[in-house]
This record gives structure tokens, sequence and C-alpha cells, in this order.
């Protein structure tokens, strides 16, 4: 599909949905809930198939489709976008990783709008680490136990799917580990922790105990191979779509705070109000910059066939991570602080920066940049070359 015809199969549905997604992000924020009216919105107009292959009755978009329709989603409700968004990571996993049976069975429902998927990494008792666990995988026959408990799963109480990192097998080590696509038919789901927190109160990220029965076939990838899934797909979606959304969410505020200005503020402002925006608008610019040109970079290795797990790759999508999370939190921040105690801070406010400042709170916090910031240290004395992006 060219990109004019791909840009025209998107286009008219995303307008659709919209402004379904803005009139219900103050109300899903206040209740702390799931937000139902955006998800039916995106299932009726065929968006959780966005990047499902055409093959399989999805729209085949971009990885370039990909992330501009997460940063247009995330201008009207950020925690839809980020629940849609890793929604994507998954199903990209599946589309490159998984078995011909579980695409042929799976992807169809997604692009149908009837499968939402959520991820399942985190693991109660265990330090957050990607790339371990602890809870394995055994035998049945011809099929797989599982046994989970996740203290945060995006969505999860509302998903029919789940894709979760398990110990490849019960004499595996905790870093040998697999990913499998589990149905939620073939599960027992039990909430186990609500979600009362500062922001994202949309996601509804509250934990979970999983427990069923699955096809064997349903192990994305080889047995064990979760890193090298993990490197290629699951982080580069992942890294390139939160950011593309904490970008949309701070693009959204400040055209809703300009506006609000020039309807309402002082003819002649001054040289500090022009500085001020001059300085949310320099944050943001930057983070476009590198997002876009970490997406090329993307893009040129799929195309080529190259492998992202290579430690340049690498810095370059934890760097993108760092910088979009602290860069649209700052730039949000100077927000409310040029809109003052009225404008800027409070929650009835004609220009909701009080939600986009507690949403974007978070971002350095999911995936923390803690750990990531040791890992581009890590990597930086891998890359001898120190070849810039």
């Amino acid at each position: 599909m060219n990109d004019r015809a791909e840009a025209g199969s998107w286009e008219a549905a995303l307008a659709r949905v919209l402004p379904v997604l803005r009139q219900g992000a103050g109300e899903a924020d206040d209740r702390s809930c799931f937000p139902h009216a955006s998800m039916k919105a995106l299932r009726k107009e065929g968006l959780l198939g966005l990047i499902v292959p055409a093959q399989f009755g999805g729209r085949g978009a971009s990885l370039r489709t990909f992330v501009s329709v997460a940063e247009r989603m995330a201008g009207a409700c950020l925690s839809t976008a980020h629940l849609w968004t890793m929604h994507c990571f998954q199903v990209d996993a599946i589309t490159r990783h998984g078995s011909t049976a579980l695409k042929d069975a799976l992807l169809p429902r997604v692009a149908a709008g009837e499968v939402y998927i959520a991820s399942v990494t985190s693991e109660r008792g265990r330090p957050s680490d990607l790339f371990s666990a602890r809870e394995p995988l055994r035998v049945d026959g011809d099929h797989l136990l599982v046994e989970r408990s996740a203290p945060v799963v995006s969505g999860g109480a509302q998903a029919e799917g789940f894709l979760l990192t398990m110990r490849a097998a019960e004499d595996a080590t905790e870093q040998q580990v697999s990913l499998v696509y589990a149905d939620r038919r073939d599960l027992r789901v039990d909430e186990n922790g609500g979600w009362d927190v500062m922001g994202m109160r949309a996601t509804a990220s509250g934990g979970l105990e999983l427990s069923g029965r699955v096809p064997a076939e349903n192990v994305v990838g080889p047995p064990g191979g979760f890193a090298e899934i993990a490197r290629t797909s699951m982080i580069p979606l992942s890294h390139l779509g939160w950011s593309a959304c904490w970008l949309g969410a701070a693009r959204g505020a400040l055209a809703d705070l300009v506006a609000w200005f020039r309807a309402n503020g002082s003819s002649t402002p001054g040289e500090l109000f022009y500085e001020r925006l001059a300085r949310i608008r320099v944050e943001l610019e930057l983070v476009s910059a590198y997002l876009h040109r970490v997406l090329e970079q993307v893009e040129q290795a799929r195309a080529e066939g190259r492998s992202l797990a290579e430690p340049r790759a690498q810095l370059q999508l934890s760097a993108l991570k760092v910088i979009a999370s602290e860069h649209t939190f700052r730039a949000v921040d100077r927000m409310v602080e040029m809109g003052g105690l009225r404008l800027g801070y409070g929650r009835r406010s004609p220009v909701p920066l009080e939600r986009h400042f507690r949403d974007l709170r978070s971002a350095s916090l999911n995936h923390a940049n803690d750990a990531l910031w040791t890992g581009i240290g890590a990597l930086t004395l891998l890359d001898r070359s120190v070849s810039l992006i």
C-alpha cells in the first residue's frame, strides 16, 4: 500500500475517534476508570488492527503511521493513547515472531476489533527487570500451564488477550525468558490491587492473577528467546510509541494554551512571556527531532533486515525514551508556570494542564529512567566509535 492510500485508510477513522477520546478524557481521569467509550471507538474504526498486515484483515500501516497516530491520539487522551500503543507493540511482536498457527488464529480477530492485548512483564516479588522471570511455563501434553502474578498490567482487567513473559521451563534460569500469548478464554483472571494514582489514571493498571492452559504453539519466538524479540520489536515500538504519546500530549497542551492566550491574553505580553513560550516550544522541537531521527533509523534497519540489538541502536532507543519523558514533562511544567494558579494549576481550567502535568510525571517512572541511564552508560563503553545519531 502506498503512503497516500494508507493515509486515506486511517485518517478518516482517526478523525472520528479523536472527539470521543477528547470528550471522555476528563471523566475517565476523575473516576480513575478504563476509557470504555474510547476503546469502543478504536475497535469500531479498525484501529486496534492498524499495524496488522492486510493479509490478516488489518490496515497494514507503517511504523511511521503508528508513531503519527500515537501522537495525535495522545493530544486528545494520553491514557487511551498509552493503552493503544502498548497493544500495538504486542501485535508487532506476534506479527514478526509468532507461529503461523498463532497468527492465523489471532490476528484476524485483532483486525476485527475483537481482541485488545495487554502486556504482562511485571512480576510480583521480583525487582523490575524486563529480561528475567521467576514463574516457569510447565508442559502439559501439547499445552503449557501458565501461572502468573503481575502487580501492574495496563488495561489488563478489560483485555481479551495477554502477552506474558515467563521462565522458559522449570529447569531454566531466570534469564531464559519466553514470551507467550494467552487468550482470556483460556485463563482465570482475578484482579489483585487497584489503581489509585496521581496520573495516567484511565490506564486502569491494577494487578492481576492469571492462571490457565494455553497451546504450545502460543510461544512467540523460540523458547527462551524473549531478549531478542524485546530488543528488535517490543523495545523499539514501545520507546517510539511512548515518546510519540508524551510528545502528543505536550504538543496538544501547548496548542490549547496558545489558543487561550491569543483569545484572552494581553495584546502586549512582554519579553518574559515570549521567552517562556520559546523555551517550551524548543523543548518540544528537540523531542520531535530526536523521535523522528530514531524512527528513520528503525525503519532503515527493518527495511535492510538488520538487527536492532547492537549497542548503538539500543543506546539511542533508550536515549529517546529518557529525552522524551524528561523534556515533555519539563515543557508542561513550564506551561503550568505560565498559566498560573487558575489557568495552569486549576483542575477545572479550560486548558487541562493539571491533568497533563500529572500524566507526564509518570513518564520517567514508566520503565524507570534511572535504570535506562545506567544502561546507556554501559552501552557507551561498548560503542567505541561514539557514532552519534
